[in-house]
């Protein structure tokens, strides 16, 4: 896949209707601060335009950004974030939920477990929640330039096994610093996009 242009064209809010998008759509979601924007940045080749934020939990909108006029990546509101409130928590679950049941375009679902760490309760339920909507979701395990690769083997089997994946599921190590990763996800965008 190569990325010529990008922009982002709609953002939804708690009370906004989805768009009824024609083209496929890759959804990408994560806990806050788990390096969402970064990845969608270094997939698109650009520095900001999903925007990092350093405050986690800044995502409150489902964000939908055009690419090459073919797919849509959209990045969904990070989950998990402490400082939330619950009635804020429990809307961001209900967008995402809503999403998840109602697009009738949404492909393949990205998501981004920290490497570093073993992946959380919120973690577990939304890769259970992602595979009853009947998703199979591909894991992107992100700051692989913060561990030693020694210890790369170790991380990918704790969130193999914390999450109970299968044998068939797709873990792709990735780096927002030096890029490890992109070209693997550009391959399965390929793949996905062609069918």
């Amino acid at each position: 896949m190569i990325i010529k242009d990008a922009s982002l064209e709609t953002v939804c809010g708690i009370t906004s209707k989805l768009p009824d998008n024609i083209l496929p759509e890759v959804a990408f979601a994560g806990k806050s601060n788990v390096g969402k924007s970064s990845l969608i940045n270094a997939l698109m080749n650009r520095k900001s335009l999903a925007r990092t934020s350093s405050q986690p939990g800044k995502t409150q909108t489902i964000n939908f950004y055009n690419i090459n006029n073919a797919i849509y990546f959209v990045d969904l509101p990070g989950y998990g974030y402490a400082k939330a409130n619950e009635a804020v928590k429990a809307k961001w679950g209900k967008m995402v939920e809503n999403y998840l049941h109602r697009s009738k375009q949404l492909k393949l679902v990205f998501l981004l477990i920290d490497i570093r760490h073993e992946p959380s309760g919120n973690d577990k339920i939304m890769y259970d929640w992602i595979c009853s909507n009947g998703y199979q979701p591909v894991i992107i395990a992100t700051k692989l330039d913060k561990i030693k690769r020694s210890q790369l083997q170790k991380q990918l089997k704790l969130i193999r096994t914390a999450l109970g994946t299968d044998a068939e599921s797709i873990v792709i190590p990735f780096s927002a610093e030096t890029k490890q990763g992109r070209e693997e996800i550009y391959e399965l965008l390929d793949r996905f996009t062609e069918a």
